[in-house]
């Protein structure tokens, strides 16, 4: 594989020096379309990606739009350092440069923002998999820890906008359909004022999945208003509700695989089978909030979130049925104050905090073939955290751009048991409060080569998932994971961001690991490993190799890759009598390789052809199981017609896995009876059309 990353990197040197003549003479020949540079909001205020002294990734609408709008999957994998499993429709995991381990299905280690509001409330859980990203039109990605403005999180924070403020008045309405039951109906609009911004969501999708007991259905609604109440000041409120609803078909080991891999999981001697068991998970989350963006004067600025959310959660089991009742609320603010402009020097302060609290009652009964039956246990859990924060940036000459931030971290949550001990008084475990600093700059060599590094703490408490397990013990001696972040890179653009290339390499010392462990009945828990040392390197690239043009056969050719390459590996990783220790960590490739072309014909004709190799994965902490390697290549076509002056019309139809891979995009990590794999689909096809206006 090494030669392989020295090819791809030679290649795109070689490609973006020779395509530079031909881009010099094409700007003189056509009408181009001005490209707008690239910016992000993760730090609190726009500011330019070239010069964010950190390694921030950007999904933008056009970018969102060439991949399937089905699922959050196949977008957030073109990002190095990403990666987001599937297991069966509806089933989401995602890590930001780390594993899986802690994860059984979910989100761990990510903080994830919906807007201001956070969509990880207060005991570490996200339900990522009810929003719909069809609904979505940006998202920021940052890798790494980034606790100093965020609060716990040790893999990086996810930032989704529901809203593109560049917007003005549109209506969207379009239905796409697929292989094994996919149809996905959605409609968007949003009407300006002077003064008003106001956007409506809805959209439904259901999916019949590949496996036996794989169906899904979400039902999702979204709205939002802002009213601009100064020059520079406006209050906009938010709401979302989600239905989801999927089955769950459960792993397969090898033999079971390939004797029939569209099969749900099997009855054996002692436990009934995933169609047996009507395993499913149903999901239904209301979320809403008020975000006041107020300029209180030329240099004071200050923005305060309140919201809160109610979930309630089933999930039918092998072993049992659980349900769940979550209310969050909390709140979130921050001032910022910039500095009266100098030539040589400017600066910007912000201080702010966030506070949450969810209040969780989850109760297990036993599951007689998808019917809850008698109470196995009931307990009530109360999760707290907040957080404070301060953070300096300073640019100097206009070209050295420093950053130090720092955040004051509390976390604690109290139980009691109602069914059967009938307890009347919380138990309370409170962890010390940590401190997590961030130390950032980039430097300009030249307007369009910025170098950067920085070092950070990462924290992640231990989510209520693991605190009380489906083994359904509450677990008071659950350590959170700390570690270290140490981070290089640089950036590379030409005049008008046309090429683009971002590189980065770190190392990540994790402590106190957390992993999930499973009992012979298949329940589970989770201990503190020694933890991981995680060095990597992760490299973006894209070129238009062909402008946009008005005039030429080919109105564009772009070209996109990322490279990611893991290195990681247990530390110190002793359990019941195995020694673990310098294993690759589990559940994570070495190598993963995303390219693909955008080509842009006459008469708004366009293809999209993506690939992505994944490297072998050990799917045991032993490293004796592997999955294969895998070469995933999907393709779309696309033709737009403009029916009338504001009316646009858009027909468009691919294809997945066209190399037909047997493959698990998620599969089941150290799992009894070696039931590892969860097949996704062979060769699969979809079609939709749009209409905006």
């Amino acid at each position: 594989m090494t030669k392989c990353y020295l090819t791809l990197l030679s290649l795109i040197i070689i490609t973006g020096n020779a395509f530079a003549q031909s881009k010099s003479a094409t700007n003189k020949t056509d009408t181009l379309r001005q490209l707008k540079p690239v910016t992000v909001k993760a730090y609190l205020s726009e500011q330019p990606v070239l010069s964010v002294p950190a390694s921030v990734s950007v999904l933008g609408a056009s970018q969102l739009k060439l991949q399937p709008d089905n699922s959050f999957v196949t977008a957030l994998n073109t990002v190095p350092g990403v990666r987001a499993e599937e297991r069966s429709p509806g089933s989401y995991r995602l890590s930001l440069r780390g594993s899986l381990l802690r994860s059984p299905f979910g989100v761990r280690d990510v903080k994830i923002y919906f807007d201001e509001i956070p969509l990880t409330d207060a005991g570490g859980n996200t339900y990522l998999n009810a929003i719909d990203i069809g609904n979505i039109r940006h998202i920021e990605i940052l890798k790494g820890p980034d606790g100093s403005l965020f609060g716990a999180n040790s893999g990086g924070v996810v930032l989704l906008s529901p809203v593109n403020r560049a917007d003005s008045n549109y209506l969207s309405a379009g239905i796409s359909a697929g292989s094994y039951g996919l149809f996905h109906e959605k409609v968007s609009l949003q009407n300006t004022g002077s003064k008003n911004r106001f956007n409506f969501n809805q959209s439904y999708q259901t999916y019949d999945g590949y496996r036996q007991n794989s169906r899904m259905h979400r039902n999702y609604l979204q709205a939002g208003d802002a009213y601009q109440y100064g020059q520079k000041s406006e209050l906009r409120a938010l709401i979302m509700y989600s239905d989801l609803d999927y089955q769950t078909p459960g792993g397969l080991n090898l033999a079971q695989l390939q004797a029939n891999p569209r099969s749900a999981r099997l009855p054996t001697a002692t436990l009934p089978g995933a169609i047996d068991q009507k395993i499913r998970i149903n999901t239904k989350l209301l979320l809403g909030g008020l975000v006041n963006d107020a300029q209180l004067t030329d240099r004071i600025r200050n923005v305060l979130a309140v919201f809160g959310n109610h979930v309630d959660f089933a999930n039918p089991f092998i072993t049992n049925y659980e349900q769940r009742s979550e209310n969050t609320y909390g709140m979130r603010t921050y001032f910022e104050l910039t500095a009266i402009p100098k030539e040589n020097f400017d600066w910007k302060l912000n201080l702010g905090m966030e506070w949450q609290q969810t209040n969780s009652l989850i109760s297990n009964y036993d599951n007689n073939a998808g019917e809850k039956g008698d109470v196995q246990k009931i307990d009530k859990i109360n999760t707290g955290q907040h957080f404070f924060f301060a953070r300096y940036a300073a640019d100097l000459f206009k070209r050295l751009h420093v950053e130090a931030a720092i955040s004051l971290n509390y976390y604690g949550y109290k139980f009691r048991n109602l069914e059967p001990l009938n307890e009347t008084d919380f138990t309370n475990r409170s962890f010390d409060a940590v401190v997590m600093p961030r130390l950032a700059l980039s430097y300009k060599i030249t307007n369009d080569f910025i170098w950067r590094g920085s070092v950070s703490r990462g924290y992640s408490t231990p989510t209520t998932a693991e605190i009380r397990p489906t083994n359904n013990i509450i677990n008071t001696g659950l350590q959170a994971q700390l570690g270290w972040n140490y981070e290089t890179g640089f950036r590379l653009r030409n005049k008008d961001e046309s090429m683009f290339l971002d590189a980065s390499v770190f190392y990540y010392k994790l402590d106190k690991s957390i992993v999930r462990q499973l009992n012979p009945d298949e329940t589970e828990y989770y201990i503190n490993s020694g933890g991981t040392n995680q060095p990597g390197f992760e490299l973006a690239f894209t070129d238009w190799l062909i402008r946009q043009n008005n005039t030429q056969f080919i109105r564009g050719l772009q070209f996109n890759t990322s490279l990611t390459v893991s290195r990681f590996k247990f530390r110190d990783y002793n359990v019941i009598g195995a020694n673990y220790s310098g294993n690759r960590l589990t559940g994570v490739p070495r190598e993963v390789i995303v390219s693909s072309i955008q080509t842009l014909f006459p008469q708004n004709f366009a293809l999209f052809v993506q690939h992505n190799y994944t490297s072998p994965i050990p799917l045991n902490d032993a490293n004796t199981v592997y999955a294969a390697k895998y070469h995933l290549l999907q393709a779309k076509a696309s033709w737009q017609h403009g029916i009338s002056r504001k009316v646009r019309f858009e027909l468009y139809a691919g294809a997945d896995n066209l190399l037909n891979q047997k493959y698990s995009l998620g599969n089941d990590l150290n799992a009894v009876g070696n039931r590892y794999y969860n097949p996704s689909p062979p060769r699969n096809y979809f079609f939709g059309v749009n209409v905006n206006m």
